[in-house]
C-alpha cells in the first residue's frame, strides 16, 4: 500500500508540473511560479490531491537547493569568489544586520518581547536561495551585476545560518533547550572545539577536492562507464552534505564550497551534466512542495493580517536592499532588480519557526500566520519581478536621454543588427561603421546605452531575445545578425528565435570559450568566433618575431595553428559528450600540432640556411 501511495503521489506531482510549468512559461511567468501554482492547486486546501505531507516533502526536496549550490560552485572559480568578497561581506553583512535590527524594532512596537523581536528579525532577514537563484539562472542574469550582488547576499545568509541557530537558545526562557532539526556530532562540544572541527572539515574538503578528487574521477573515467561516474557525482554531493551536517554546518554551504574547489577541474562539465537532471527534478519538487504547503484557509481567514505582514516585509526588505545598492553604487536598473529579487523570506524560515516554537520564543498561533505570510512572499517574488520587467523597465527606458522607443526603431533598414554592445560588439560595430556598413545596435544595459550615446553611438535599449523588438529593429531587412550577448542562455534564445522565424538570415555569433562554441554549433550556428582566439594567436606570432623568427615563418606558423585548431574543433565536437575519448583525442591532436610545427619550422630554417649558402657561393 505504501509503495502504491508513493507512485500515486509521484503521478500527481509530475502531472501537475507538466501541465502548469509549460503554461506558465507560455504566459511569460517563468517555471518557478508555474511550480508554485501547481503546488497550490494540488495541495490540501484546493483540490486536495496531496495531503499535509507537503511539508515533509519540502524537507526532502530541499536537497535540490543543495545540488543547485554545488552546480553554481562549479561555475565559480576561486578567484571570482575572492573578487566578490567586498559584496559578500559588506553588502551581505549589512543586509542581514540592518534588516534584523529594523524588523526587530517594528516587532517590538507591535508588542513582542525583545527576545521574540530579535528572533523574528533574524528569521525574516533571510531570503530564498532556491527561488532567487533559479529565477536569475532562467533569465540569464547570474553574471549580471544584480545577479552577482544577489548571489553574494544569499551566500552570506547561508553562512549566517549557523550563528543564528546558536543565538536562538540564548533567547529562550525555557530550561529544556531542544536541538535544531538536525543532530550534530559536535553539539555538546565547547565553542572553541566546534570552531576547530568545522575549520578542519572545511580545509579537508578543499584539500581532498584539490588533490584527490581529480585523480579519482580520472580513474573512473578510464572505466568508460557513465553510470558509475553519475553515481560518483551524486555520492560526492551527498557525502559533503552529510559531513557538513554532522558538524552542524549548512549542507548547501558545504556543497557550494566543494563545487568551487572543483571549478577548475577538467571534469567540471561532466559533473555539471550528471547533476543537472537530479537538481532540476528536486528543485521542481521543492517549489511544488512550497505551493502545496501554503495554508490557504489561514490566508482566507486572516487576509488583512497576512497580506499586511507580506507587503510590510517586502517593502522593508526592498527598501533596505535598495539603500545598500545605492551605497555600493549599483546601477539603477540593476539595483531595482536586486532589491525586488531578495525581498521575500527564505525557505530556511520554516525550520527556524519550528525551532523557535520548540524553544518557546514564539507562540504557535503567531507562527501559523507568519508561515502563511512567508509562503505568500515566496510565491509573489516571480510575479513582482515580472511586473518590474514589464512596467518599470519601460519607465526607465522613456526617461533615459539616449534611448528610443520601439516605434522609433522600425525606420531602420540596416543590413546588420548587432545584439549586445559590450567590449566585443563595440569593437565590431566600430569596424563595420568605419567601412560604411549600416548597423542597428540593441543592448539591454540601460547605463551602457546612455554612456555610449554620449560617444555618438545610436544604441537602442531592449531585450534582443524578444522577436517583436527584433522585428521593430528591421529584422526582415537585415542580412546578418551578430549575436554578442554576455549571457550564453540569452544568446541561445536569440539564435533560436532568429533561426525559427527568419531562417535565411545569417547569424554570426561570439563565443566566450570552446565550450560555448560547442553549444552554439549544436544549435546550428555556422559562423562562430571565440573572442580571444585570434588575438591570442596574433600575439603569439609577434612573440615569435621578437624571439628572432622571420616574419614570413611566424605568419605561416599562425595560419597553420588556426587551421589545425579549426579542424580539431570540429573533430572534438562529435566527442564532447564522451569526456574520456574527448580528452584522448585532444591530447593526440595537441601532440600532432607540435609535430607539424616542429617539422614546418625546421624546414623553413633549413631553406633559409640553404638560401644563405647559395648567396655566399
Amino acid at each position: 500500500m505504501g509503495e502504491s501511495s508513493f507512485f500515486i503521489q509521484a503521478l500527481i506531482y509530475l502531472t501537475s508540473a507538466i501541465i502548469m510549468v509549460p503554461l506558465a512559461n507560455r504566459l511569460g511567468l517563468g517555471s518557478v511560479l508555474g511550480y508554485l501554482i501547481a503546488g497550490i492547486v494540488i495541495g490540501p486546501f484546493v483540490f486536495g490531491f496531496v495531503g499535509t505531507e507537503g511539508k515533509d516533502m519540502l524537507h526532502f526536496a530541499e536537497f535540490g537547493v543543495v545540488m543547485m549550490l554545488f552546480a553554481i560552485g562549479l561555475e565559480l572559480e576561486l578567484d571570482l569568489l575572492l573578487r566578490l568578497k567586498f559584496w559578500l561581506l559588506g553588502l551581505g553583512g549589512l543586509q542581514l544586520v540592518l534588516t534584523t535590527v529594523i524588523t526587530a524594532f517594528f516587532s517590538y512596537l507591535f508588542g513582542f518581547s525583545w527576545k521574540s523581536s530579535l528572533a523574528l528579525g533574524l528569521i525574516l532577514s533571510l531570503s530564498s536561495t532556491a527561488i532567487v537563484l533559479q529565477t536569475l539562472k532562467e533569465k540569464g542574469l547570474m553574471k549580471s551585476i544584480s545577479g552577482q550582488a544577489s548571489f553574494s547576499v544569499l551566500l552570506f545568509q547561508d553562512m549566517a545560518v549557523i550563528p543564528i541557530l546558536a543565538i536562538f537558545p540564548m533567547l529562550s526562557d525555557s530550561d529544556n533547550v531542544p536541538v535544531a532539526n538536525h543532530h550534530s556530532l559536535v553539539e555538546n562540544f565547547p565553542g572553541y572545539l566546534k570552531t576547530l572541527v568545522v575549520l578542519s572539515v572545511v580545509i579537508g574538503i578543499i584539500l581532498v577536492g584539490k588533490y584527490l578528487l581529480s585523480p579519482f574521477f580520472r580513474l573512473l573515467a578510464k572505466s568508460g562507464n557513465r553510470e558509475i561516474f553519475t553515481g560518483a557525482s551524486l555520492l560526492l554531493v551527498i557525502a559533503i552534505s552529510v559531513l557538513m551536517g554532522a558538524v552542524g554546518v549548512s549542507a548547501a554551504l558545504g556543497t557550494f564550497l566543494g563545487g568551487v574547489v572543483l571549478a577548475s577541474s577538467e571534469f567540471r562539465h561532466e559533473l555539471e551534466s550528471n547533476i543537472e537532471p537530479f537538481k532540476g527534478l528536486l528543485l521542481g519538487l521543492f517549489f511544488l512542495s512550497v505551493g502545496a504547503s501554503m495554508d490557504i484557509p489561514v490566508v482566507m481567514a486572516n487576509p488583512t493580517k497576512v497580506l499586511g505582514i507580506v507587503f510590510g516585509i517586502i517593502f522593508l526588505k526592498a527598501f533596505v536592499l535598495f539603500i545598500l545598492g545605492l551605497i555600493f553604487r549599483l546601477p539603477l536598473n540593476q539595483n531595482l532588480y536586486f532589491s525586488l529579487a531578495l525581498c521575500q523570506v527564505g525557505e530556511f524560515s520554516f525550520v527556524l519557526f519550528g525551532y523557535s516554537e520548540n524553544l518557546g520564543i514564539l507562540e504557535g498561533d503567531i507562527i501559523i500566520i507568519l508561515v502563511a505570510a512567508v509562503a505568500v512572499s515566496m510565491a509573489l517574488t516571480p510575479v513582482l519581478l515580472l511586473l518590474y520587467e514589464k512596467t518599470i523597465f519601460g519607465f526607465l527606458e522613456s526617461k533615459a536621454p539616449q534611448k528610443t522607443t520601439e516605434q522609433d526603431i522600425h525606420k531602420q533598414e540596416n543590413p546588420v543588427i548587432i545584439c549586445g554592445f559590450g567590449k566585443f560588439g563595440n569593437m565590431l560595430g566600430r569596424f563595420l561603421r568605419s567601412n560604411g556598413i549600416g548597423i542597428t545596435i540593441l543592448d539591454f544595459d540601460a547605463d551602457r546605452v546612455e554612456m555610449l550615446g554620449r560617444f555618438g553611438f545610436k544604441v537602442y535599449f531592449g531585450d534582443a531575445t524578444r522577436l517583436e523588438l527584433l522585428e521593430s529593429a528591421g529584422l526582415e531587412h537585415a542580412k546578418v545578425v551578430v549575436a554578442a550577448l554576455d549571457s550564453p542562455e540569452k544568446q541561445a534564445e536569440l539564435i533560436r528565435n532568429v533561426n525559427l522565424h527568419y531562417p535565411n538570415i545569417k547569424i554570426v555569433a561570439r563565443a566566450g570559450d570552446r565550450e560555448e562554441a560547442y553549444d552554439l554549433k549544436e544549435i546550428g550556428v555556422k559562423y562562430i568566433y571565440r573572442e580571444t582566439r585570434e588575438t591570442a594567436v596574433l600575439m603569439g606570432r609577434d612573440v615569435l618575431r621578437l624571439l628572432g623568427t622571420r616574419s614570413y615563418t611566424a605568419e605561416k606558423a599562425r595560419n597553420l595553428f588556426l587551421k589545425h585548431d579549426d579542424e580539431t574543433f570540429h573533430e572534438l565536437f562529435d566527442l564532447r559528450k564522451d569526456r574520456v575519448q574527448y580528452m584522448s583525442l585532444a591530447k593526440q591532436r595537441n601532440a600532432e600540432l607540435e609535430r607539424l610545427m616542429f617539422v614546418d619550422l625546421g624546414q623553413e630554417e633549413e631553406l633559409e640556411r640553404d638560401s644563405w649558402s647559395e648567396m655566399e657561393r
